[in-house]
Formats: structure tokens, C-alpha cells, sequence
């Protein structure tokens, strides 16, 4: 008979991190409140549950100075349903998170009150500076060694910060966000531009370094960024680390805000209805902060105050972990045959770069190692698909750390490892890299084609085995008990690697 799990039935399964207990933020916005539950809470977060109520509790706040009773209504309804989710999936600790609206609102104790009611949790009201510090320490988790400004979008404010050297530092929010802009504008984009250089004069934009880089954050400016891929057929519909030189996204912006809608803009469907006639405004706030600050180039994060109060929360020895390996050290575990395996296959590829004397940035040794880890993880997957499917969870996933460059880098070399030198699986990311990094992607993945013949991804083999060259031949050795690899698949193998490596000849050694 069928068994139906149950609120009382453990909730795990195989594919989830052993031991791991779900940590989730419940964060009420002026425009919408959002539960995202994490599979733990580590430096780097895999979203297990995410949802919205749109709510618009920053609606008429700076005209009434209060939450409306429609609102507050809607919003708790959505926070009872919540409730029930968070107490579903075993959430080991839930952090409620409110930000510009309530904590400007007169009403404020009565909302609150009612939240810690539904939530059996306290609520934690930010400040502006509080918000501004969180949203740029999800800025620091997310993209690792990020400098320079990071400015969080609201419904009800627009926070700022600058970043250097993995701290934030003068932390101000400004009545900016783009309900409250709406109203105080009548709707009118250009209105807002107008209300947005106003109020960003005496703002920390004014002494930011001429070149430098602007990180953007929150739904609206998210929505802006999908539309702008859209427009430009970028290859990649991914915001996380998406970058767009500053003059471009200002004249785009300009453009949208000129038009005063989005309808007819390729992607606008894509955009929540809640959110659609926001755009505009925000439209509005990011070319005006672009400007006031000089900057060379926007980059967009899909991490904000959520992940960047659970950051906060870790110590200092968490935080220094590298967020992609991080993640793709778990990949492997929940999706390799041996993730022991991946650790042979690092000191092999290294092993081949050092003789050839090809030398490696730190970038390129972390992706190296990174590619390495994900080897492994589409051998479930048909044959015929293997190839694809990697792409797509490598290129698609939820790994963070990582650049769109990176990206391409990891999607192509997991492609040729499965499909061989004339994979298409990422075809349509070549553009994203450079030719460099094609040629590296190309080099590895040959050499995964090596390796996987001689071990059937299980550990020990790998390191038993060596290359030397000799004049213009590349030379496999094999101990003497590994013999009976010395066949015609290998050697074919071999011969591709050599090939693409730039050596005239291949041989295999036993001994």
C-alpha cells in the first residue's frame, strides 16, 4: 500500500545532505514577503522552498504613515501559510526579517505583534543601516571579492553601501524604493528620475571612484536585468553575476523610462504582474544612481539582505570558505559514484599541467578543481544525454561564486567529458568565455576522457598512474598490474588528448 508522508514522517530523502537541518529567512518587504528555506544554513545556500505573496505594504505608507488594514490582512494570511511550510520541512530556526515599510510605520507594533503570533518567532525590524549592511554582505556571499558600491532596491527604500576588501562601510538608506517613489511621483517615471537625483545629492555616490562597479540588488532591478537579456539575446537567463557595462544599462533604462512601460518589451511576460509596473521606476533609480556614481559597470546579484544575514551569522572560519567549491564539493557527494574520485582526478589533471609546463591562474586552478568535483555528477542520465543534462546543472544551477565566464567554462568542459570534442551541449555558451578559456575547457575535458576509461570513476587508480613527454610524444604510464588497460580504447582516447595537448605522438608505457 502507498504510504503518504505525513507532518509526523521525516521529510528527508537520499538526494538531500546527510544530517543537514533546513534554516529559513521569512522576509517582509514593502512590496512583497518572501519565504526561501535553505537545505542548511553554510556558506553556500541551496534553496529548498521559495515563495511570494505580494502584499504591498509600503502602499500610501508616506502619505498615511501607516499599514493598511488590507494589507496587513493579506500579508498575514500569506505568513500563516508560511508557517505551516516552515513547520512542514522541519525548519530548525526561522529569522523574521522586516524592513522599510514596518519599520516606518506608526502602526508598526500592532503588525508585528501579530507576525510573532503567527510565527512563533521574534521579529527583527532593521534599520535602514542594518539593511544596508546585510545587503551587502549577500553581495560579499555570493560573489566573492566584490569592490565596490552595492545599492538594495525596495519597495519602500533604497539602501547603499561600499565594499572593500570583504567589509561594507557607510551604510545609508534613502526613501527610494519604487512603491514609495511611485506614489510620491504620480507613476511618472520621469517624475521619479527627477525625485531620485534630488535626494541621491548628498549621497556616498558623490565620492565613489570614477570606473568603479555598481552591484545591484532586489526584485525590481532583477526584472530589469531579465529584460535586458532578453533584449540583447544574451546566452545565459541567469542574474546572479550578470555584468553590463554602465553606459549600456543606462541608455536602456533611459529608454524604458522614456516609453513609461514594459509591455512591449521582449521578456516583459517573464515579469510578475505585481512587478511589472514598477519597472519603469526602477528603471529610473538605476540610471540615476549609475550616473551620480561614474560607474563602469553594473553587475547584478540575485543575494541580498536573506543571504547576507545568514552570512553574518557565520564565524569567521565559515565565511573564508569558498562558496563554489563549497557547493560543488556537495554536488559530488550527492550525485558522483565516488566523490573520493573527483580528489584523484585534480592531482592527475595537475599532474599533466606540470610537466607541460602550462601554467594556471588562481581563477583557473579553482575552476580546475571545481570541474573536477562536477565530473561525475550526470552518470545517471542516458547515454545519449549525459552530455546535456550536466550542461544544464552546471550552467543552470544553483551554484554561486561563480561568473557567467566560469560558467561557460565548467558547462563546456563537463560537455566534451561526456560527448566527446564535437559536443553542441554548450554551443551556446561559448560567447560568455573567451578563447582561452574554450581552449583550456577543450584541454581538460580530453583529459577527463583519459581518465574515466582506466578507473570507472572509482578512487585509488588514478594516482598510480603518471605522463612524462619525450621530445614530441606524450607518454601514459601504467604499473605493471594495470596492463590490461593498455587497449584500444585508451589508446584512442590518448591520441584525442595528444591531439588537442599540441604533441606529435601518444604512447602507453607499462611498468
Amino acid at each position: 500500500m502507498t504510504q503518504f508522508w505525513g507532518v509526523d514522517a521525516d521529510p528527508t530523502a537520499q538526494g538531500r545532505i546527510k544530517g543537514a537541518r533546513p534554516v529559513a529567512v521569512l522576509d517582509i518587504g514593502s512590496n512583497s514577503v518572501r519565504l526561501v528555506v535553505y537545505e542548511r544554513h553554510a556558506r553556500a545556500l541551496t534553496p529548498l522552498y521559495n515563495e511570494k505573496s505580494a502584499c504591498a505594504l509600503g502602499r500610501g505608507i508616506a502619505r498615511s504613515g501607516r499599514l493598511s488594514d488590507a494589507s496587513m490582512a493579506t500579508a498575514i494570511d500569506a505568513i500563516r501559510r508560511f508557517a505551516l511550510v516552515a513547520r512542514m520541512m522541519r525548519v530548525g530556526k526561522v529569522h523574521v526579517l522586516a524592513t522599510s515599510a514596518v519599520r516606518e510605520a506608526a502602526n508598526r507594533a500592532e503588525f508585528v505583534a501579530a507576525v510573532e503570533a503567527v510565527m512563533d518567532n521574534p521579529v527583527r525590524v532593521l534599520s535602514g543601516e542594518e539593511e544596508a549592511h546585510y545587503a551587502a554582505l549577500g553581495v560579499v556571499a555570493g560573489i566573492p571579492g566584490f569592490a565596490g558600491i552595492v545599492g538594495d532596491l525596495g519597495g519602500g527604500s533604497l539602501e547603499l553601501s561600499a565594499i572593500a576588501n570583504g567589509a561594507d562601510t557607510n551604510g545609508q538608506s534613502f526613501e527610494l524604493g519604487v512603491i514609495r517613489l511611485q506614489d510620491d511621483a504620480d507613476g511618472s517615471p520621469v517624475k521619479a528620475a527627477e525625485i531620485v537625483r534630488a535626494r541621491l545629492a548628498e549621497s556616498l555616490l558623490g565620492s565613489a571612484c570614477a570606473g568603479g562597479r555598481f552591484a545591484a540588488i532586489g526584485g525590481t532591478w532583477r526584472s530589469l536585468a531579465k529584460l535586458h537579456q532578453s533584449r540583447t539575446d544574451y546566452a545565459l537567463h541567469m542574474v546572479q553575476d550578470y555584468v553590463v557595462p554602465a553606459a549600456d544599462m543606462i541608455a536602456f533604462c533611459d529608454e524604458i523610462v522614456a516609453a513609461d512601460s514594459i509591455k512591449n518589451y521582449p521578456g516583459s511576460g517573464s515579469v510578475s504582474s505585481s512587478r511589472r509596473d514598477l519597472v519603469p521606476i526602477g528603471a529610473a533609480v538605476l540610471a540615476e544612481v549609475l550616473r551620480a556614481g561614474q560607474f563602469d559597470s553594473v553587475v547584478f546579484s540575485a543575494l541580498g539582505v536573506r543571504e547576507g544575514y545568514l552570512y553574518g551569522k557565520l564565524d569567521q572560519r565559515e565565511r573564508a570558505i569558498d562558496p563554489l567549491i563549497q557547493g560543488a564539493e556537495e554536488l559530488s557527494v550527492l550525485r558522483s559514484r565516488s566523490p573520493a574520485h573527483a580528489n584523484d582526478l585534480i592531482e592527475f589533471t595537475g599532474q599533466y599541467l606540470g610537466i607541460a609546463g602550462i601554467l594556471e591562474t588562481p581563477s583557473e586552478l579553482r575552476l580546475r578543481h571545481v570541474v573536477c568535483l562536477l565530473a561525475d555528477i550526470g552518470w545517471r542520465s542516458h547515454p545519449d544525454y549525459r552530455g546535456p543534462q550536466s550542461v544544464d546543472a552546471v550552467a543552470y544551477g544553483s551554484l554561486t561564486g561563480v561568473d557567467h565566464p566560469g560558467r561557460s567554462f565548467l558547462a563546456q568542459t563537463v560537455a566534451i567529458r561526456y560527448d566527446g570534442l564535437k559536443s553542441k551541449a554548450a554551443q551556446s555558451l561559448l560567447p560568455l568565455g573567451t578563447p582561452d578559456m574554450t581552449a583550456r575547457a577543450r584541454l581538460i575535458g580530453a583529459l577527463f576522457r583519459v581518465a574515466y576509461p582506466m578507473t570507472a570513476a572509482m578512487p585509488g587508480i588514478l594516482p598510480r598512474t603518471r605522463f612524462s613527454i619525450d621530445g614530441e610524444t606524450l607518454i601514459l604510464h601504467l604499473p605493471a598490474d594495470f596492463a590490461f588497460l593498455n587497449g584500444d580504447h585508451l589508446r584512442n582516447r590518448l591520441r584525442q588528448f595528444a591531439d588537442i595537448a599540441g604533441h606529435a605522438e601518444s604512447r602507453i608505457v607499462v611498468g
